[in-house]
């Protein structure tokens, strides 16, 4: 019996210690699973961000060549402009330099004559020059050719050449003269569709460059065209066009995100696109109103000369492209768009659409006035005449101004909510929360209480499922135990004894050992988890206040929409503009007879 006591003591220490072995086999391929699972989530963390790196670098490279590209096309359009268009800007600076000769008298009329023919026949079709020639040929008392080059010119181009001589004659100081030239001007004018030059007609009312008689004259026929043109049904589409445009340009003022200022309901409310967006259009609001302040506050600096003013108008007129420019012109505009927005083509096409107007051949006045208001580098005019144009579009801004308005506010969310799903490790363990909403209609005390028990029951059911089966793991041991005293007891009740209570307790060591390490994982998933609850309950509180903060930020920001209105309402005003030139006369010496 001794023998046999001894030979099931050694062998049970034998099975003993290879369960002991394959317990530590199996903790280190766990531990080298787990190294493994890290190893692929860096691996696959590399990767992702590799494949965003080299998304990042192929964009770059696009955009990069898509600058370099435009910048290409820039400088072969720009020489095929010269090229083709480039001897006309010498005609162009000719003009008002015969102009201030006259003035001053320093140079003879056979120069004047001489240039004005040289320039007529180097620019063939070209409209000024033969317009040069009658002023050399008036200069020279020379009535014949004065007429024949008129006559020419206005052939090339009658309301550039109308405009021309309308403007040279109010700089004589030849007012009748120059009023037969602007009336003559306008009668031959369609209002949907005017020539490009008419952006001088509009730079002339904001200085008062025709004087008293003059102001007359265009602010009568202003009038009767934009009476005539807003009662036109089948020109509503074009009225509409101005608000879509004015629309586009309020939107364009769109204040930036709001996101780090409200991080938690960026984060976890699924309503923040709406609620960013909503509170960047109220903002928008003191954009608007601090930029159209800023435009209806300038104050033009008016020349102190009269002919200055007529000379910058007579720059303005004589420097419009000419039709067969602008679709190089307005290849130009879009390359050089592309450049300014690094590459983006849709930002430049936008930009280049949004200015379309500016390059067409003909224009509406009410297409006109809008272009000017939005865009006058577009069309070469001042920023008076844009504050002019901006009252004139006084309609169409407060239809904009308007839909925007009713817009954004009827995009605010009624129901404001929040979202917690997160993931947890615990030993080699995952615990996912299951999705949890709540809404902050409900008071916070409730959405706290929701929260605070949808943690506390997922949380239990987690920490439970850790704990060591105590019953089902003891049953098999028991089972064995009865089995070995059993076969034992056929030999020896005494040695069964023995042999029972030694593999009883091994097996039992074996199990309080893993039920102990149970327990500590137990005890170590309930302080994570209950930190995770006391955080999630933070960024409820934080998230509830942020909102409060946001409704108040909101109210801020839409309480400018009233003062916008009254802007928008005190337009009506900026278009009665007096003449500051009405009653002078012009100083200088040496006009033609």
């Amino acid at each position: 019996m001794n023998d046999v006591d001894y030979t099931l003591r050694h062998q049970v220490r034998q099975v003993d210690a290879q369960v002991n072995a394959l317990r530590e086999h199996v903790n280190i391929v766990a531990g080298q699973v787990e190294n493994v699972r890290a190893g692929q989530e860096a691996a696959r963390s590399e990767l992702q961000q590799l494949r965003d790196d080299f998304k990042e670098y192929v964009h770059t490279a696009e955009l990069n060549a898509r600058i370099q590209r435009a910048e290409t096309r820039i400088g072969v359009v720009q020489d095929q402009v010269d090229h083709e268009f480039g001897h006309y800007k010498q005609v162009r600076r000719t003009a008002t330099g015969i102009l201030q000769a006259f003035d001053v008298g320093l140079v003879t009329e056979d120069t004047v004559r001489s240039v004005s023919e040289q320039l007529m026949i180097q620019t063939p079709r070209y409209w000024l020059a033969p317009a040069l020639v009658a002023l050399a040929s008036w200069s020279a008392d020379d009535p014949r050719l004065c007429e024949r080059g008129v006559e020419e010119a206005y052939r090339r181009s009658p309301d550039r050449t109308s405009l021309f001589f309308a403007l040279v004659l109010r700089r004589q100081d030849r007012a009748d003269g120059s009023v037969r030239w602007l009336r003559h001007y306008l009668q031959a004018q369609d209002p949907h569709a005017l020539g490009r030059e008419f952006t001088v007609i509009l730079e002339a009312v904001a200085h008062g460059a025709f004087g008293a008689a003059g102001r007359d004259v265009l602010a009568a026929v202003l009038t009767r065209w934009n009476a005539m043109m807003a009662d036109e049904v089948e020109y509503r589409e074009t009225q509409d066009a101005q608000t879509r445009r004015w629309r586009a340009e309020v939107d364009s003022l769109r204040a930036p995100s709001a996101a780090r200022e409200f991080p938690q309901l960026a984060a976890f409310s699924p309503q923040w696109s709406i609620l960013d967006g909503v509170l960047s259009w109220a903002r928008t609001q003191q954009l608007f109103l601090d930029k159209y302040r800023s435009i209806l506050g300038h104050e033009a600096a008016l020349a102190a000369r009269l002919e200055d003013t007529v000379d910058d108008l007579l720059d303005l007129l004589v420097s419009e492209y000419d039709d067969e420019e602008l679709p190089l012109r307005r290849e130009l505009a879009l390359n050089r768009a592309v450049v300014t927005h690094r590459g983006d083509t849709a930002a430049a096409d936008a930009a280049v659409k949004a200015d379309e107007a500016s390059y067409g051949i003909t224009l509406d006045l009410l297409t006109l006035q809008t272009t000017a208001a939005l865009s006058p580098a577009a069309i070469g005019v001042s920023e008076g005449t844009r504050k002019l144009a901006v009252g004139a579009c006084r309609e169409w801004l407060f239809r904009a101004h308007t839909q925007f308005t009713r817009d954004y506010r009827a995009a605010v969310p009624q129901d404001v909510q929040i979202r917690f799903n997160t993931d947890h490790t615990v030993g080699a363990q995952n615990f996912r929360l299951p999705l949890w909403t709540g809404s902050f209609l409900r008071p916070l005390a409730e959405l706290e209480q929701s929260l605070t028990a949808h943690w506390g029951r997922h949380s239990a059911a987690y920490i439970d499922s850790l704990g060591y089966p105590l019953l089902r793991k003891s049953v098999p041991a028991v089972a064995v135990v009865a089995a070995v005293m059993l076969g034992v007891s056929l030999v020896s009740v005494l040695a069964a004894l023995v042999c029972g209570a030694v593999v009883g307790l091994g097996w039992g060591l074996r199990i309080r050992q893993r039920s102990r390490a149970a327990a500590r994982l137990q005890q170590q998933a309930r302080a994570l988890l209950g930190q995770a609850t006391a955080e999630s309950l933070l960024r409820l509180r934080a998230a509830a206040a942020e909102l409060a903060d946001w409704y108040s930020g909101f109210k801020k920001a839409d309480e400018v929409e009233t003062a916008c209105a009254e802007l928008i309402a005190s337009l009506g005003t900026t278009t009665d503009n007096g003449s500051p030139f009405g009653g002078r006369s012009v100083q200088g010496e040496g006009t033609p007879a």
